[in-house]
């Protein structure tokens, strides 16, 4: 079967901020069946036309005023069930230890992407992956990625990982959006009472959970993955 992978990264840059503003850095992905692609595009935009809300879909413009717009955003990604999968990975800044990579943060940064990814390739399936365009001092890094989880997944295909720009793909915008809400829980910054506490509280219920939180391994439709640095990796 053929999928297609949606990422996106929150604090991607927490490990070299002199003035951390979160505790975990977050990488995320949204996991979706190739033919289910333009279905969701169109009932995204069916929602827009809707609610109105023609801007890029984003955690950090989660607003009263567009929270109906949000809300259902939420419900969409729940109709889907596990045809539409959401998998997100947590890094303690605390614990992240750069001198293993030689210094070398961005190495590191797409180690825990292979980690994201990886242990979702399913045998027999062929994968393209897609992530927010960012700007890299190696600019090799997606291609030593692809061929790494190439390497690690013989029976499976890897066809491609390509970046593109966020604002032009509404399936890293929802991506964004669900890796915000998560990330929101892990790292403690939600504003009780506000619109997007509104939002999180809607994943927590219709996940029939009391509060987002790491996830058991085999957890399909909504898995947060906070990984144990204490030993290495």
């Amino acid at each position: 079967m053929d999928f297609e992978v949606y990422c996106d990264e929150n604090f991607p840059d927490l490990f070299t901020s002199t003035s951390p503003k979160a505790r975990y850095m977050m990488i995320g992905g949204l996991w979706i069946p190739s033919g289910l692609r333009s279905h969701v595009k169109e009932s995204v935009s069916n929602l827009r036309e809707r609610h109105q809300a023609w801007g890029e879909i984003k955690w950090t413009k989660v607003s009263p005023s567009k929270i109906d717009f949000y809300l259902d955003l939420i419900d969409l990604f729940f109709s889907y069930q596990e045809s539409m999968r959401f998998r997100c990975i947590a890094i303690d800044r605390e614990v992240y230890d750069g001198a293993i990579n030689n210094g070398d943060n961005e190495l590191g940064f797409y180690k825990f992407y292979y980690q994201l990814i990886h242990h979702w390739v399913a045998d027999h399936n062929t994968y393209k992956i897609f992530c927010d365009t960012k700007t890299s001092r190696d600019k090799t890094r997606l291609s030593v990625l692809h061929r790494c989880l190439c390497n690690s997944n013989h029976l499976s295909q890897i066809q491609s990982i390509q970046a593109l720009p966020s604002k032009q793909v509404v399936l890293i915008q929802l991506c964004d959006l669900l890796l915000g809400a998560a990330s929101s829980r892990i790292n403690e910054t939600l504003t009780e009472g506000s619109a997007k506490s509104m939002l999180v509280q809607r994943i927590e219920n219709r996940l029939g959970i009391y509060k987002l939180a790491p996830t058991y391994r085999d957890a399909i439709k909504f898995n947060i993955f906070k990984i144990n640095l204490q030993g290495g990796w």
